[in-house]
């Protein structure tokens, strides 16, 4: 399925993708630009989860592999999580597809809403970060986090690289930086896995979402190294300033 849009359409949508790209590789929170772009062009919502999906994927997957490399992530301390999250991802992307256009019309803007009024008051989640690495156990936390953030992000998705950074921090005492490195992986895992599943349904534009997806990797990239390089006192008001950027976006859209 395709959407045919003007050239001036298609750059604001790569400018969207950007600026989501570097902020979602820094605090999360980069599909509440992402979505509402693709909302306003028109685009049936089954079709614009989908190819969400496939612009995140993209960035996830830059994101992580830059915090694989600096050493501030580790996978295999981490397949507990990555297990739950693929199985909720799998579980939400199926149940997308029992529900009608009307009712994502409905659910979409919500969610979004929702997601952004919990961004509203992280200042909770961010005083409780510390810098010590995550305990070796709780491997049932891990199932249960990957599981249900891992479900959201495939039903619908906004705001969760922002709850997955909240969850590293207040479950595994997580610091900023890290915290970031756990969201991005996690993130890519329900992403790809979603994306998968809805590719399979024929729900991708891939046009837009390969397009985009470009634009948000570079974004990613950028807002990435410079999380890394500029720690807690740059992230902070990032994730602070999504929701910000979030309730202007609805705006626009009327």
């Amino acid at each position: 399925m395709a959407l045919p849009l003007d050239p001036i359409t298609v750059l604001l949508l790569g400018g969207a993708a950007l600026l989501a790209g570097f902020i979602d590789a820094i605090a999360g929170g980069g599909g509440m630009l992402v979505m509402p772009a693709l909302l306003s062009t028109g685009m049936p919502p089954h079709l614009v989860i989908g190819t969400n999906k496939l612009v995140s994927t993209f960035g996830t997957l830059s994101a992580s592999i830059t915090f694989i490399r600096k050493g501030l992530f580790q996978p295999r301390l981490w397949w507990a999580m990555s297990f739950g999250t693929f199985v909720g991802a799998l579980t939400g992307a199926m149940l997308v597809y029992l529900l009608s256009a009307g009712i994502l019309k409905k659910l979409l803007p919500l969610a979004i809403l929702g997601a952004a009024a919990y961004l509203a008051w992280p200042r909770s989640a961010l005083k409780t970060a510390h810098s010590e690495p995550a305990p070796p156990i709780r491997r049932g936390v891990k199932l249960l986090a990957g599981g249900l953030i891992g479900f959201y992000d495939g039903f619908i998705g906004p705001g969760t690289g922002a709850f997955w950074m909240t969850a590293a921090m207040k479950l595994f005492r997580l610091d900023l930086v890290r915290a970031a490195g756990v969201a991005r992986f996690m993130n890519f895992i329900s992403n790809f896995t979603a994306l998968l599943t809805f590719s399979l349904f024929g729900n991708i534009d891939y046009g837009i979402g390969l397009a985009m997806g470009m634009a948000l990797m570079v974004g990613s990239f950028i807002g990435a190294h410079s999380a890394i390089r500029y720690g807690a006192p740059f992230i902070r008001p990032v994730f602070l300033s999504v929701v910000l950027l979030m309730a202007g976006r609805l705006l626009f859209m009327g």
